[in-house]
């Protein structure tokens, strides 16, 4: 059962829906963690942009460089590559088990607060959509939207014993999906493979006609939509941030550091060594014997890692608080960014797209790996100083404050 908290407002007449939680009363920990999710986000996605390199090994990042540009290239593999979209399946799940917890706690009923979730995971949906059309069709607002319409239905209140036999039953299922890819990686040529994906990827980042490029972004977006799904790895971490929502993990970290500990120091060494092999693939330092083996092991261990991310701000987050240094300049902005991180989001599109694709300034094609780690960088860097300024002021996210005007006034009109 979720934890009431005692010192909210008293509950709305009629279990209608509660609004969402005000600034001032959010937790530390997914915020924090949310706001540092985005730096990774941001060096997950440049590399697509370096549209004019030959693609290497190891998903997009261009097969050459110099010592610089492999650095770059086997620090991203082996600590942001298929980790950072786990973290954020974790988080968002986490997020949906607060949003739910806290209209369970001021009396809503379970009817109104399903059909709160229901229409913000539809209104994500359409987010996402627009997003790809517009920008960028790597989104992951849509997927996550979709998972929920998915995975709410199925699984908000079933026991936790449930909950962990099929977050099991999904691990398996996800180490399975990769032995068969792997073992069909191994049949098939995978040079031929690697560069036809790195092709379809990149269709639309080269096209310079930004209409055609719209038009090769949606359907690129709808097949990913649907892919985030057939490796288990995001419905893994959804359940598991469902689970660590209902006991309150990064709300109340005091009380479960040894468990944080756990899953940091487990998640994280298992990730960072599982892809360090296809780091060292791709720069060239062993031979890439068992490509497709070492891929799949790579992107199958991604949940771990995420999962280990989210517990070590879990603990960050504890050791802040323990120290008084929640005001402190860094942590505030980082925060601030957190609690604004759909909008934080959209923004690096606003690079992404019209700066670095070859349908707006075309400035992607004088990137290699290290300047395009700058620019990741230097993004995440100027969303952390608009998400501190909107905050001084009190204001939320543009992003946040449309998504949540448009759920909610759908919940309050009764439509379904």
């Amino acid at each position: 059962m979720t934890t009431r908290d005692t010192h909210r407002a008293p509950a709305p007449s009629g279990g209608g829906p509660v609004h969402s939680t005000p600034l001032a009363e959010r937790s530390l920990a997914p915020d924090l963690a949310r706001g540092m999710m985005l730096l990774l986000i941001a060096l997950a996605h440049v590399p697509w942009f370096i549209y004019d390199a030959p693609a290497g090994l190891a998903l997009l990042h261009p097969a050459d460089g110099d010592i610089a540009d492999k650095i770059a290239q086997a620090l991203t593999v082996v600590t942001v590559d298929a980790r950072a979209y786990t973290m954020f399946g974790f988080l968002f799940a986490y997020g949906v088990g607060q949003l739910y917890a806290r209209q369970m706690s001021r009396g809503t009923s379970p009817a109104h607060a399903r059909r709160l979730l229901r229409r913000r995971h539809l209104w994500m949906l359409l987010f996402g959509a627009v997003h790809a059309l517009l920008l960028w069709q790597g989104d992951i607002i849509g997927t996550y939207g979709l998972i929920g319409l998915i995975m709410v239905p199925l699984f908000l209140n079933r026991t936790d014993r449930t909950l962990k036999v099929w977050i099991a039953v999904l691990l398996a299922a996800g180490a399975l999906y990769s032995v068969a890819t792997a073992v069909a990686g191994l049949v098939l040529p995978a040079a031929d493979a690697a560069v036809s994906a790195a092709d379809i990827q990149r269709t639309s980042i080269t096209e310079t006609g930004y209409l055609l490029s719209a038009a090769i972004r949606l359907p690129t977006w709808g097949v990913a939509l649907v892919s985030g799904l057939i490796t288990f790895a995001l419905p893994t971490a959804f359940l598991i941030g469902l689970l660590a929502a209902r006991h309150r993990l990064l709300d109340e970290p005091a009380r479960h550091l040894p468990l944080l500990r756990l899953l940091a120091v487990a998640g994280i060494s298992v990730g960072w060594l599982a892809g360090l092999p296809l780091a060292l693939q791709h720069v060239g330092a062993i031979g890439p014997a068992y490509l497709p083996v070492v891929t799949e092991l790579h992107l199958f261990t991604g949940t771990f890692a995420g999962v280990g991310y989210a517990a070590l701000f879990g603990l960050v987050a504890h050791w802040i608080a323990t120290r008084g240094r929640q005001r402190s300049l860094p942590v505030r902005a980082l925060v601030s960014l957190g609690r604004r991180s759909m909008s934080g989001y959209l923004a690096q599109s606003l690079v992404w797209g019209p700066v670095l694709a070859a349908w707006g300034l075309g400035l992607g094609v004088y990137l290699s790996s290290w300047s395009a780690m700058l620019v990741a960088v230097a993004t995440w860097l100027a969303t952390v100083a608009v998400a501190y300024a909107l905050d001084r002021t009190g204001r939320r996210g543009p992003a946040e404050v449309l998504l949540r005007r448009l759920t909610y006034r759908a919940v309050r009109s009764g439509n379904d």
